[in-house]
């Protein structure tokens, strides 16, 4: 009995304890559309919230939760005339957090559907997407 009672308690253990924090993401970027912001969780700790500009009228932000694709940390976009997106994280197809030089347009819809920040900023983030693992970060859009 105490055999058993002790399994259980192991069992438990493993189940509620870092087993489980582990398998969610421990990066995790919230962007919020309809406040034109990026929230940087680690670990459930938020470190940083930065404005962004996503899709402006006539585009579209993909919705949804992602885990980054790919990355590069410099691109340049092949559909909008070359275009500089730097320390860029692809999150659905052609979709990426980047840096962008139109700093002035950061806090409202000025996209063509990336979700764009200070480069410095996307410099952080591309650091840390990249430090802990793809499977280890999520990213989030949502209204």
């Amino acid at each position: 009995m105490k055999k058993s009672v002790l399994m259980a308690a192991v069992l438990a253990s493993t189940l509620l304890g870092t087993p489980i924090a582990s398998r969610a993401a421990s990066l995790v970027a919230n962007i919020d559309v309809s406040s034109q912001t990026m929230t940087v969780s680690k670990y459930g700790q938020v470190l940083y919230r930065w404005s962004v500009s996503t899709a402006r009228k006539g585009y579209f932000t993909p919705r949804g939760s992602y885990r980054p694709q790919w990355t590069a940390r410099m691109w340049y976009s092949r559909k909008y005339e070359m275009s500089p997106m730097p320390y860029s994280v692809f999150f659905r197809g052609g979709y990426a957090i980047h840096g962008t030089g139109a700093v002035k347009y950061l806090g409202r819809p000025a996209s063509h559907g990336c979700v764009r920040l200070h480069t410095a900023n996307a410099a952080t983030f591309y650091s840390m997407v990249k430090e802990v693992g793809y499977g280890n970060t999520r990213i989030v859009v949502a209204d």
